[in-house]
C-alpha cells in the first residue's frame, strides 16, 4: 500500500497547478481522501476533502472557490486543481486516505495513510 502526491512545482502568482494523489495496492474510490498542506512557519492544515460515498467535497475557508478536488476512478487518482494561486499557498502538500470516514473530513486524525509531500512554490 502506498500513496504518492505529485505535481508540485514553481508557479507565478495567479497561476494554476494540478496536484495528483496516486494510490498503489488499493482502490482509492473506497476511501475518503484529504489534501493537506504545511506552509512555512505554520502547522499542517487541511485544504480539501472528497468523500468515498457520494463524492461530496469540503474545503478550508482560505480556498475561497479557488481549488477543486475530484476523482479519476479509472486512473485510481484524486486531483487537486488549484487556480489563482497566491504567494501564501507556497508549501508542502500532502494527500491522505484510509480510515473509516465516508464523508469528507478536514480533520487529520481519521486518515491512516499519508503521502510524502509535493512542494508548491508560488513566486514571481
Amino acid at each position: 500500500v502506498h500513496l504518492v502526491a505529485t505535481g508540485g512545482r514553481r508557479v507565478q502568482p495567479g497561476g494554476s497547478l494540478r496536484l495528483s494523489c496516486i494510490a498503489g495496492g488499493f482502490t482509492l474510490d473506497l476511501y475518503t481522501v484529504g489534501w493537506f498542506r504545511q506552509v512555512p512557519g505554520k502547522e499542517r492544515e487541511a485544504v480539501a476533502s472528497i468523500s468515498s460515498s457520494d463524492e461530496s467535497t469540503d474545503y478550508a475557508d482560505f480556498v475561497n472557490g479557488r481549488f477543486t478536488v475530484s476523482r479519476d476512478s479509472a486512473e485510481n487518482k484524486v486531483y487537486l486543481q488549484m487556480n489563482d494561486l497566491k504567494i501564501g499557498d507556497t508549501g508542502d502538500y500532502y494527500c491522505a486516505t484510509g480510515g473509516i470516514a465516508t464523508l469528507p473530513t478536514l480533520e487529520q486524525s481519521p486518515y491512516d495513510y499519508w503521502s510524502r509531500p509535493t512542494q508548491v512554490t508560488v513566486s514571481s
